[in-house]
């Protein structure tokens, strides 16, 4: 079976959504599945990319010209699928969303020929904290449903995702829940160079006069942007003079946060770190105490970096958002503690309490690492996506009693 994803972006791009497609492949073809994955490129610029190499990864990077609203402004990318849907030859789309991209599927006659898995990663949330997106979210609306309708099945990562979404509230009866996992081969165990690059960023934070000399590592990592709570991680940093944070990533808030340091009395104990390349990040995972993941809003839908975390064995401190699935992973996986969003007084009492207690925050760590092998490793995952699969393939469809025609009705078979 030949399954075609259309992505939003790939590594070398760091994101959930792009570390999980990167992972989700190669498990895929273990399944049996032949997966290719059309994205956007990550670096602007009329050309596009097509792997060359027998080694490369099945992806194509459609060219692109920027963003607008964190959205990428891709006009050739119809023309992208339309070509690959005749070379690759898919039995279904696989349509990860939110992409405005996506979209598309729906006017190409190529695209509508085909069955579609729709892999909702998150709602693109009316937000308060960024009111461009809520008038944008106007627009979008009417597509976004006119997809859902067309898609055969929908993929929430969480039940409680799921149940807390507006946008798939119609189409419930269509939706499973299956969880993104990770593949601990991509981690691995850091070098000696990366482990020393490491170090040298721990040694830039340090705690408050009167402490330990080696500070508690708190690492926080994620874009710099509107929703990931890193401005409560540095009010809690307050309550914490005997630990160092630091947050690896890039983004549009970065000279906010420096203000927030500062004018906090933080410079020294709290540091942004910047985007750092991946063996880096796998070094700093490794030799961090504590994960904290601080965001404030559902657009934070599940997390991945805690499967990360649970690469390492390492515990972690989570925002239970409500109708969203950080604290979810949390409860199912109890490799860490969940706070309010929002409140860096109990974000601190959190973090300081495992800090007190080392054996309770080994244990959580170590409880992470078995579920990363029992319930989130991308095997497992994808062996639920492929038998998903095989559901709607179209070459394998067989004729059906008037009860199984009502239940692929349901499912939206045949729209």
């Amino acid at each position: 079976m030949r399954v075609l994803h259309i992505g939003k972006y790939f590594p070398p791009f760091a994101g959930g959504m792009e570390h999980f497609l990167a992972d989700l492949l190669p498990a895929l073809n273990a399944q049996g599945v032949e997966a290719a994955a059309l994205v956007h490129h990550e670096r602007s610029g009329w050309r596009g990319a097509r792997p060359t190499a027998p080694d490369d990864p099945p992806v194509y990077r459609a060219p692109t010209y920027g963003r607008l609203l964190y959205a990428p402004i891709s006009p050739a990318f119809p023309r992208w699928i339309d070509r690959l849907i005749g070379e690759f030859k898919p039995d279904l789309l696989h349509l990860h969303l939110p992409n405005t991209s996506a979209f598309w599927a729906l006017a190409l006659p190529a695209a509508r020929r085909l069955p579609w898995v729709v892999h909702w990663h998150s709602d693109v949330v009316a937000s308060t904290l960024d009111r461009r997106l809520s008038l944008a979210y106007g627009l979008y609306r009417p597509f976004e449903q006119r997809l859902l309708a067309r898609a055969q099945q929908i993929i929430a990562t969480s039940p409680p995702y799921l149940e807390s979404s507006p946008a798939l509230a119609p189409w419930r009866e269509r939706c499973v829940v299956i969880p993104l996992g990770l593949d601990p081969a991509r981690i691995p165990d850091p070098d000696a160079t990366s482990r020393a690059q490491a170090e040298a960023l721990w040694k830039a934070v340090t705690p408050s006069q009167g402490h330990a000399r080696r500070p508690w590592r708190i690492l926080a990592i994620g874009r710099l942007t509107y929703y990931k709570g890193h401005e409560v991680l540095i009010r809690a940093a307050v309550e914490l003079p005997e630990a160092g944070v630091l947050i690896v990533g890039a983004g549009d808030l970065a000279d906010s946060l420096r203000g927030s340091i500062d004018a906090l009395g933080l410079t020294g104990r709290v540091r942004l770190a910047g985007h750092q390349p991946g063996p880096v990040l796998n070094a700093l995972l490794a030799s961090c105490d504590l994960l904290c993941l601080p965001s404030i809003e559902r657009t934070e839908a599940f997390g991945l970096v805690q499967l990360e975390a649970m690469r390492f064995g390492k515990p972690v401190v989570v925002s239970d958002i409500p109708g969203s699935g950080t604290g979810w992973v949390v409860h199912q996986a109890g490799n860490g503690l969940t706070v309010p969003p929002g409140d860096p007084g109990a974000l601190a009492t959190a973090i300081d309490g495992l800090r007190r207690d080392p054996e309770q925050a080994q244990r959580l760590g170590q409880t992470g690492a078995r579920a990363l092998e029992t319930r989130f490793s991308i095997a497992r995952i994808a062996e639920q996506i492929a038998q998903l699969y095989t559901e709607h393939d179209p070459r394998h469809l067989n004729p059906r009693s008037p009860q199984d025609r009502h239940s692929a009705t349901l499912s939206g078979e045949g729209r």
